[in-house]
């Protein structure tokens, strides 16, 4: 994949990298970018070379939210585009993990704003890191707006629901140490360092099983909101098939061995 005008894709190992790269607009959303991330959430999917996506902006920003103009197509870049999203409806939701949730483990690399959609893409995310200065928040309500990006949702389940209610009913900006805090983001590191620091998470996992890091990932989300006893049903009918994979007996005999293990997905 080459990636659209605002949205760059390039290889780091087994990592794909996704660079939302509109640096004038602080990185807000556009039609390309979202076609754009759409086509790198499947490339992903469908390429077993990538174990881990990495997704990052360019020019010392994440995300500003969405481009109201460039969707209405208002000379905006990207309207040759336009017929994907006619297309497929469907599209933009998939493109901010909305409605669609990579098989493969996704780390989310902050540098400057990270507000309104750009947050709630983050929420779409697995492992988030921050640069100090990176800002966050869901600012929709100061303007009469709705976060209707998946926020009333997801982020009560993935932080306190006091500190989710503050930052929906509020809207005020969150610091990334605020951020880290509440469990939104999980590293902080000085500025400049987020995308190395995300690559370094990205190179452990790849280092891992792939079979076995898709199927615990799955895992997780698949049994959230089911009882224990659903989950742990749910979590055994996934965990157990890996045990008979090739990766399985590879990582026992590179542990026997005392070497790293050479995983052929299989």
């Amino acid at each position: 994949m080459d990636g659209t005008e605002h949205l760059t894709v390039r290889r780091e190992g087994a990592t794909l990298v996704l660079t939302l790269n509109r640096p004038e607009a602080k990185n807000a959303l556009s039609i390309s970018m979202l076609v754009g991330l759409h086509d790198g959430w499947i490339e992903a999917d469908e390429d077993d070379a990538v174990r881990s996506i990495v997704l990052t902006g360019a020019g010392g920003a994440f995300c500003a939210g969405m481009d109201l103009k460039a969707l209405a197509g208002r000379g905006m870049a990207g309207e040759h585009l336009r017929d994907r999203l006619k297309a497929d409806p469907d599209l933009h939701w998939k493109a901010m993990l909305r409605h669609h949730r990579p098989r493969k483990p996704v780390i989310a690399a902050v540098e400057g704003h990270c507000v309104a959609g750009g947050t709630e893409i983050l929420q779409g995310t697995d492992i988030r890191v921050a640069g100090e200065s990176a800002t966050f928040g869901l600012f929709e309500v100061r303007r009469g707006l709705f976060p209707i990006g998946g926020s009333t949702v997801r982020l009560p389940r993935q932080i306190p629901r006091t500190h989710a209610l503050e930052m929906l009913l509020t809207g005020r900006p969150y610091t990334a140490r605020e951020a880290a805090g509440i469990g939104l983001v999980g590293h902080v590191v000085p500025d400049g360092g987020a995308l190395d620091k995300a690559l370094e998470i990205a190179e452990q996992i790849n280092a891992c099983g792939p079979l076995a890091v898709e199927a615990v990932k799955a895992s997780v989300y698949e049994t959230a909101e089911m009882t224990e006893a659903d989950g742990l049903a749910a979590e055994l009918k996934r965990g157990w098939p890996i045990f008979d994979t090739a990766d399985a007996t590879e990582g026992a005999r590179a542990f026997a061995e005392k070497r790293p293990p050479v995983y052929k997905r299989a």
